[in-house]
């Protein structure tokens, strides 16, 4: 009995100064200038997509102008509003590969008489064209958003997007800028961003980056900005870490091009058997999250090619598709790519944001996908409900960083380890608006552990406080469901204190946290 006593101390003993070597363990210093100026985190890194994919553009964003569901001109009224809130800066649309297949003259006039297209790339459904040109930059309108169109380069031809720009952008007296009065639109749009076709070296086309790279110039040739709109053309760019798509297009188009995208997804284990958005353990949970890290490698292969060519920075990165892509709900159809939304996924949107940040030389406009309905969805609906997402909670509680100023930062954080899993457990940014004020987000990866931070914060107006907002959960993936819609939300942080220029923070486990700091 004795001996078992012994024991049992003897292993309490080791349990008690584990748990004390691992509190000690965790804690993080940083270092933030204030007063630096290290360029622009533009509101174009919090940009969306909408893609006609399962029910992002059909029961997500138009229900028709003759449903009960409340809308204005067919758009539900619930989901417009949720986006103005999130003050989204752009909306790339209609696709995604649905877009390299996309006519645009099946979505103008009389809906009644508009064709029924197969969607030949997500599950073959017919396509009314009831949501078209007019009904998109309606939308754009409604809430406060760019439009980003993406054109068809895979299907299409030069005078098709030729004509698409002057139908949407001229002021003139044309037959195509007169067909667009005679459809309700007197006044042209303007259309910031224009996208030379998608995803070219897939579902756009197969083609190789050689063949590409001729055809974008082709096509841009006949891509011009009318009437005082200023366009921005994007061409294709690399598949994730395909390094050679960048080499090719730096080599072939050069500085012949003012910007290309980037795609990168998280998905774990791989493409053909994806893991479930939720009812997962911590293998999971280090998997993803250390996996979307790579966001980092992919926009560093597009870097170096393009600062062989163009060291002044002339081009830009769009990432406009990234987020988490898991398997979908079960009961779902496959092809509609209609998954959860965990606390795990507003913790990789944080992380992936920070990287836009640090590189917001190139990378000046991300689109996460997507808006509705649709993989890392801000938004989720089901008949007249409506549910927010916790990627939708940490996109509002980061528009404070919109056109803010990036910081210069220094972070020596601990290491999260799960496994053969190992990465930083804090993700760390910060900026100042254009009032002065302060704001570090802080990303806790880490499921079990807070983490003490010290931030040391040079040339802070006298007299700040510091007030924050936290998002977190006790379950890793934690989420809303139409029965309990605010089961994750932000809430009052008040883990933080401020004493001078020193700031302390105990950041929880599996949390982001976003403190402001001003008089």
């Amino acid at each position: 009995m004795g001996d078992l006593l012994f024991r049992l101390l003897a292993t309490s003993c080791l349990l008690i100064a584990a748990n004390l070597a691992s509190a000690e363990s965790l804690s993080a210093s940083a270092k933030v200038d204030a007063a630096g100026d290290e360029g622009r985190i533009s509101r174009h890194l919090y940009g969306h997509f909408a893609e006609h994919l399962g029910r992002c553009i059909y029961d997500g964003i138009w229900v028709g102008q003759d449903s009960s569901i409340p809308n204005t001109r067919g758009m539900r009224n619930d989901v417009v509003q949720a986006l103005k809130d999130l003050s989204i800066p752009n909306l790339r649309w209609p696709g995604g590969c649905f877009a390299d297949d996309y006519h645009w003259r099946d979505g103008i006039g009389p809906k009644g008489e508009r064709p029924k297209r197969i969607n030949m790339h997500w599950g073959q459904v017919i396509d009314t064209n009831a949501f078209g040109t007019h009904e998109f930059m309606d939308l754009c309108e409604q809430i406060g958003a760019d439009a980003y169109l993406a054109g068809n380069v895979g299907s299409g031809t030069p005078q098709e997007m030729r004509d698409w720009i002057e139908y949407l952008t001229f002021d003139g007296d044309s037959e195509l800028a007169n067909e667009r009065r005679k459809n309700g639109r007197d006044k042209p749009w303007k259309v910031p961003f224009f996208g030379v076709g998608n995803e070219n070296w897939g579902c756009g086309g197969n083609m190789r980056p050689e063949f590409y790279a001729d055809l974008y110039r082709q096509y841009a040739t006949f891509c011009r900005s009318w009437s005082g709109n200023r366009m921005t053309l994007v061409a294709c760019g690399p598949n994730g870490l395909d390094a050679n798509w960048s080499k090719v297009m730096a080599d072939r188009v050069g500085r012949g091009m003012r910007a290309m995208s980037l795609h990168y997804y998280t998905v774990y284990p791989s493409w053909r058997d994806k893991t479930p958005a939720t009812g997962f353990g911590e293998d999971e949970w280090a998997a993803i999250l250390s996996e979307s890290l790579r966001m980092e490698e992919a926009i560093g292969n597009v870097e170096k090619e393009f600062d062989r060519v163009d060291p002044n920075k002339r081009i830009d990165i769009y990432v406009d598709e990234w987020g988490a892509w898991y398997a979908g709900e079960p009961g779902t159809p496959g092809y509609a790519l209609y998954q959860q939304n965990s606390l795990r996924d507003a913790l990789l949107a944080a992380q992936t944001l920070h990287i836009f940040h640090e590189h917001n030389e190139r990378v000046t406009m991300a689109n996460i996908a997507q808006v509705v309905n649709v993989l890392q969805a801000m938004i989720l609906t089901e008949g007249d409900k409506m549910l927010l997402t916790p990627s939708y909670h940490l996109f509002e509680m980061y528009k404070v960083h919109h056109d803010a100023t990036r910081l210069p930062l220094q972070l020596d954080s601990p290491e999260y380890e799960h496994g053969d899993r190992e990465m930083p457990a804090l993700s760390v940014s910060a900026s100042r608006d254009s009032e002065g004020v302060v704001h570090v987000s802080i990303s806790n990866v880490h499921p079990r552990e807070a983490v003490e931070l010290e931030c040391e914060i040079e040339g802070l107006a006298d007299g700040a406080k510091v007030t924050g907002r936290v998002l977190t959960a006790e379950e890793l993936d934690a989420h809303n469901t139409f029965d309990e819609p605010e089961n994750v939300k932000p809430s009052a942080f008040d883990g933080a204190s401020l004493d001078g220029d020193e700031l302390k923070a105990t950041i929880p486990p599996r949390s982001v946290v976003v403190l402001r700091l001003a008089p």
